[in-house]
């Protein structure tokens, strides 16, 4: 039996250029870095030709076509693989509406432990492509590239989505202290909000296709992303919380659709509660809310969001990996 963990992500800045509508015509990046939860996943052959597979619903039926869920039917096909395989997935965090590339790791989980079940190797960038192949072309998904790469490589990362839809994993070059310090001063909180990822960014890519204001503002947003990477890579950490708050304000221009009042209201409680900055992970309508302040304000902003759950994380170098359960 093979077991796999696939991390999510956090992204701190540049969300959003990694869709092809604005990557294909200027090109640029995105700041994010894997954390230490993430889909849990134990694969095996059957002893009959059925395949079972288990995530927020049970299937077991006789061939790939049967199959309710698209992304691992496509999968499937991809490798060849039609029958007598059980396949099981645990998410330590809501799976569906996580907002931290849930699906994303789940596709790169299983892709990564089926090549494993082959007996095939495979490397971290070819795992991201096919990932994106699968969800992109196959499946349709109006969504980026960057909850691929991240599930894949894993670590904290400047990546760069290029004009010719390749895409650069660079390994932001700091102190460990630094990486310390900066997981120490994040807090999460769930807002208990559910919105459709698909729904979120099919709308995003019509923005940025027809409204050039809104590229403009992306590209802003873009630019920050460099600027946090400079500031990362001489371990300084005193701007970290400005350019969160300006890519908050910013992506808040984006469109009304994905601004909230509640959302905005409990953003400013943090504010008073000690938040120097934060954002939204995701589209601007649910899911988490990541602040950064210092770790003596923290039990300050839980009591002023006291509705809402906190997620303790922790940064996570790894990306997907696959070990031998005996």
């Amino acid at each position: 039996m093979l077991a796999s963990r696939t991390p999510f992500r956090v992204s701190f800045t540049g969300g959003g250029s990694d869709l092809a509508s604005f990557y294909r015509e200027n090109g640029w990046a995105v700041v994010s870095t894997s954390i230490d939860k993430g889909v849990l996943i134990t694969a095996d052959r059957r002893f009959d030709d059925k395949i079972r597979l288990w995530y927020s619903k049970l299937e077991l039926v006789d061939s790939i076509e049967e199959l309710n869920h698209l992304r691992a039917k496509e999968i499937l096909k991809l490798l060849s693989l039609d029958k007598s395989l059980e396949l099981n997935s645990h998410w330590q965090v809501t799976a569906h509406w996580s907002w931290m590339g849930a699906s994303s790791s789940f596709t790169v989980w299983m892709l990564n432990v089926l090549h494993a079940l082959k007996g095939e190797k495979i490397t971290p960038e070819k795992l991201a492509q096919e990932a994106c192949m699968i969800e992109i072309e196959k499946c349709g998904e109006p969504i980026g590239k960057q909850d691929q790469y991240i599930a894949a490589y894993g670590g904290l990362n400047l990546i760069e989505f290029h004009q010719d839809d390749s895409v650069s994993v660079k390994a932001i070059d700091c102190l460990d202290q630094t990486k310390k310090d900066l997981e120490e001063n994040l807090i999460m909180l769930y807002t208990w909000i559910t919105r459709s990822a698909s729904d979120i960014l099919q709308k995003q890519n019509q923005n940025l296709v027809s409204n050039k204001e809104k590229s403009i503002i992306m590209k802003h947003m873009v630019q920050l992303t460099y600027e946090l990477q400079k500031e990362l890579e001489n371990n300084n950490l005193d701007n970290f919380w400005a350019i969160l708050h300006e890519n908050r304000e910013l992506k808040k221009q984006m469109a009304g659709w994905i601004s909230s009042g509640q959302i905005d209201e409990w953003y400013m409680k943090a504010l008073r509660a000690g938040a120097t900055g934060g954002k939204l992970l995701g589209a601007w309508g649910g899911g988490f809310l990541l602040f950064y302040a210092p770790k003596e304000k923290h039990d300050d902003i839980k009591k002023a969001l006291s509705d809402l759950k906190e997620l303790e994380f922790r940064l996570d170098e790894r990306g997907s990996r696959v070990t031998e359960i005996v």
